[in-house]
């Protein structure tokens, strides 16, 4: 059991990383294990969102079907804080980049 942890977390760390440097595909999975309460993440449909809606941003269209699938089961405010977290991921990804 402490290695299937240990993994999950790893995927999520990795996945983070990858997501930092501005791969949509990781933002993509992101979105899939928050969506879903796998890889090491708990289900949450508002950080599935961001993942999804940072992933739909750089053009993953299967990352656009999804957000618009999980927006669905989320009332505004969740979607508005959603976009908020993505706003916010993004301006700290460009002062890092700076």
């Amino acid at each position: 059991m402490g290695n299937s942890l240990k993994s999950a977390r790893f995927l999520i760390e990795t996945r983070l990383a990858d997501a930092m440097r501005g791969d949509d595909r990781a933002c993509y999975d992101l979105g899939v294990a928050y969506s879903t309460g796998t890889g090491g993440a708990d289900y949450d449909l508002i950080q599935a969102h961001k993942w999804f809606n940072l992933a739909a941003v750089a053009g993953n269209e299967e990352a656009q079907v999804a957000r618009a699938e999980i927006a669905d089961d989320m009332t505004a405010r969740e979607i508005a804080t959603a976009q908020r977290a993505a706003r916010d991921w993004i301006a700290a990804s460009q002062r890092r980049a700076a």
